[in-house]
Parts: C-alpha cells; sequence; structure tokens
C-alpha cells in the first residue's frame, strides 16, 4: 500500500535515567532529508539517529526535535564544584575589599555561578538505547499516518482511474463516426467545388488524413498507462517517482489526442483527460 510523505507523531519516555521527547515531521520532498535537532547531551547519537530514519523512510523532508532532560542525582546533597567556589569567594572578597560599602555574599548567587554546581556526566551507554528506542516509536507513529493519508490518495487515484478508462474507451466508440463523418463531408465538399475531380487521388488523399487523426495508438497507450498506474498502487516501497513518470506519459498522449481532434467531443474528451490527469499528479506529488 502507498505512502504519503506527510505526517506527524510524538512520544514520550522517561526514567532514571532521565526524561526525553520526539517530534517528527515529514513532508513532501523529492529525495530524503533530514533536520535535526539534538540537544548538546545527545548529539554523539546523530549518526544512528540518522540510519534509524533512513531504515524507515525513503522520501521526504524529515524535522526530528528531541529534547532531552537528565535524571536528578542520588544523594542528600547538591554536587558542588568545591575549588571553583573557593576562587569565586576568594575573588567576590577581595573586590569588596575595594569598596566603600560592600554588600554581603549571597550564598544563592554563589551557586548561580557557571560550573558551581557540578552535573552528572551523561552516560552515554545509559541514555543511547531509551532515545534510541523513543525515535523508534515516533517513526512507528509518523508511518502510521502517513499510511492513513496513503490509502485516501490510493482511493482518489483509482477513481480516476476508473474515470479515465471510461473517457478513453467513449473516445474509442466514437472514433470511426468521427471519421467516417469528416470523410463524407470532405468528399461531398470536393463535389461542391468541381464535378471533374480524380477520385482516386481524393480517396489517397482521405486515407492519409484520417490516419493522421487516428488516435487509436494514443487510446492504446493510455489504456496500458492507466492499468500500470493500478498495478504500482498495489506494490510495496516507495512507488512515487513512477506514478510521478506516468502522469506524465498520460499526459503526453491526452495532448497528442487534442492536437489530433477533429472534433468537438475528442477536443472536449481530451480536455477532460488533462484535468483529471493533473488531479492525480496533484496527489501523486505527495506519494513517498
Amino acid at each position: 500500500m502507498i505512502k504519503s510523505m506527510t505526517s506527524y507523531g510524538r512520544t514520550e519516555r522517561s526514567g532514571d535515567w532521565g526524561e526525553a521527547s520526539c517530534e517528527i515531521r515529514t513532508v513532501n520532498h523529492r529525495y530524503l532529508e533530514m533536520s535535526l535537532r539534538l540537544p548538546e547531551e545527545v548529539r554523539f547519537l546523530e549518526s544512528k539517529i540518522r540510519e534509524l530514519i533512513s531504515s524507515k523512510l525513503k522520501r521526504g523532508k524529515v524535522d526530528c526535535n528531541i529534547r532531552f532532560a537528565q535524571g536528578e542525582t542520588s544523594g542528600d546533597s547538591l554536587p558542588i564544584n568545591q575549588d571553583l567556589l573557593t576562587k569565586v569567594i576568594e575573588t567576590a572578597e577581595k573586590t569588596s575589599s575595594l569598596m566603600k560599602e560592600p554588600s554581603p555574599l549571597n550564598p544563592l548567587e554563589l551557586l548561580r555561578w557557571p560550573g558551581v554546581l557540578d552535573k552528572d556526566v551523561t552516560d552515554p551507554e545509559k541514555i543511547s538505547g531509551p532515545l534510541l528506542e523513543l525515535i523508534d516509536q515516533t517513526l512507528d507513529v509518523a508511518i502510521a499516518t502517513r499510511q492513513r493519508e496513503g490509502e485516501k490518495i490510493n482511493a482518489m487515484v483509482l477513481e480516476r482511474c476508473i474515470t479515465t478508462k471510461e473517457i478513453v474507451a467513449n473516445v474509442r466508440e466514437l472514433m470511426p463516426s468521427i471519421l467516417d463523418n469528416i470523410r463524407k463531408k470532405l468528399m461531398l465538399r470536393a463535389q461542391e467545388l468541381s464535378e471533374d475531380f480524380n477520385k482516386d487521388r481524393l480517396e489517397q488523399e482521405l486515407l492519409l488524413l484520417t490516419q493522421k487523426m487516428d488516435v487509436a495508438e494514443e487510446m492504446d497507450r493510455l489504456d496500458a498507462h492507466i492499468d500500470e498506474v493500478t498495478r504500482v498502487l498495489d506494490q510495496k516501497g516507495p512507488v512515487g517517482r513512477r506514478l510521478d513518470f506516468l502522469m506524465q506519459e498520460m499526459n503526453r498522449e491526452s495532448n497528442t489526442l487534442g492536437s489530433k481532434s477533429a472534433h468537438m467531443d475528442t477536443t472536449n474528451s481530451s480536455v477532460d483527460l488533462k484535468v483529471l490527469i493533473e488531479q492525480m499528479r496533484e496527489q501523486i506529488q505527495n506519494i513517498e
């Protein structure tokens, strides 16, 4: 079943290793393009995250945003960098001695000094597993959205394929009558212009003209392309590029039908075909 390239997924997870959330947004794109926003603590996982995304998504622009908060420090006291705190206090006291009315040192302000409160160093082995599982889970949510959107696109394209088939069958049915009427009109016009004309030569010219206006091959190719679209829609894996190519070929055949048209019915059919093909093409642009 085909998949759309538009989706969104978000999951959260927590444990003794910390708390994390992952958001993944995807939109249509010609190739697979990834944009990752990661905290510095998990930057070491970037290559693995890219590998994980590329193993599940083949096309689309992917925005992956990960937020991470380290777990609380165990123990009854805060981890303080005593050496740095001592230096900060000594420097503050020296500065105070140069002032006439110095303010007393505020312990809370000292603790806010960068680096005074030590943070536990993130253990890569401890957080890599949960984070990769979180991203994998978010990808599954996004892929499920892609599948639901793909089902809607699939139904829409199939519906228009059926209508296109009906138009092609109608043109094929009308063409013998149209060509016969054109031949009769040209014969009558030739007789009106001159009673003395070379009938054999006129028949040859009419035959050449009929061949130029004949669209049987175009109708056969359109039928074949529609059958191929239907077949490809049932395939597994990325099929967007192939479907887009088929839309180009179908549009070419419908244009040829319009250029060869010598009757209002075939002209209208050509326009109707191009409208249907364009509607399908717009949706197919969003297929993985």
